[in-house]
């Protein structure tokens, strides 16, 4: 019976612990790191802010440069891009532990390009504008630091995403 007890008061004594996530609501966290993309390896800083319990609304500045040919012509081109997401965090309906941050959510991106052609001939990622979905979790080692990982498509990071998380 004692190691019973014990067992429980632990685990509420840890819950305690790690019970900082996922973005409570009012609370806001910085995040930044590197991604893969068909085009360049971006950067990327955002905030992302606790709107409600489970959603979280966030921005986030890209930005990639890309020195590559395409179907026989060469691109020289950077891209700046400006956006917004929202995200559901699935922590709650999936009870999930608290030190991890499960989300997904739709983002919107603007794109400020910038590119020589060295053949007079557009450069075929040239969109302004950008609707994607996006799918990642982070680890918390403690109440203010973890690190993140993201999938999503049609961003300035498509592909992945790899960083850094603080709660400020």
């Amino acid at each position: 019976m004692k190691k019973f007890i014990l067992i429980i008061a632990f685990g509420f004594i840890s819950n305690s612990i790690f019970a900082q996530n996922p973005l409570k609501e009012g609370q806001t966290q910085l995040n930044a790191g590197v991604g893969i993309s068909g085009w360049g390896v971006p950067v990327y800083f955002g905030l992302d802010y606790g709107i409600s319990k489970d959603w979280s609304l966030g921005g986030q500045l890209s930005f990639q440069t890309d020195d590559s040919g395409y179907h026989g012509y060469h691109y020289d081109s950077s891209a700046i891009g400006i956006g917004i997401n929202g995200n559901y965090h699935f922590n709650r309906i999936l009870d999930i532990p608290s030190n991890f941050d499960f989300y997904a959510g739709p983002s919107l991106t603007y794109y400020i390009w910038n590119y020589d052609d060295y053949n007079d001939y557009p450069h075929p990622d040239n969109d302004a504008l950008g609707l994607g979905l996006q799918v990642g979790g982070r680890y918390f080692f403690n109440d203010t630091f973890g690190i993140n990982l993201e999938f999503g498509g049609n961003t300035g990071t498509s592909g992945a995403k790899f960083g850094v998380t603080f709660k400020l």
